[in-house]
């Protein structure tokens, strides 16, 4: 990558963003009645959660690889295997997710460049039918 090629965590605005949509991502998901059972396959406090999808979500966008350097390779499906994860949950997730990212990232284009990859993941996540 050359100097002056911007990252998509430089392009939303680096690590205030990022914590901004990890914040209202977990805040959707512990209020909103529609995301239910995706909350539930969590555990009872989300800081946890909230701390490594941070870091991972730093990583992932071309910030500083936080998770990676705190906790290794990310292994996502498999780390995620010990919660039941259905269609339902998968929506859930990915409400929460829209949502949260409708409300902390301005611009329309570089919501919909991180969507489409998100929204796979999301799907590769997904270990019940």
């Amino acid at each position: 990558m050359s100097e002056d090629t911007i990252t998509l965590y430089q392009a939303i605005g680096g690590d205030e963003t990022v914590q901004a949509l990890t914040t209202r991502f977990y805040e959707l998901m512990d209020t909103l009645p529609e995301a239910a059972r995706c909350r539930a396959v969590h555990p009872p406090s989300l800081e946890g959660s909230k701390e490594k999808f941070y870091e991972y979500l730093t990583g992932y966008l071309g910030g500083p690889q936080l998770y990676i350097e705190k906790r290794g390779h990310p292994r996502l499906r498999s780390r995620h295997f010990v919660a039941a994860i259905g269609p339902a949950e998968r929506d859930e997730w990915l409400l929460c997710f829209r949502r949260a990212m409708d409300e902390t990232i301005e611009n329309e284009k570089l919501r919909a460049i991180i969507w489409e990859p998100i929204e796979r993941l999301a799907f590769h996540m997904q270990n019940r039918e």
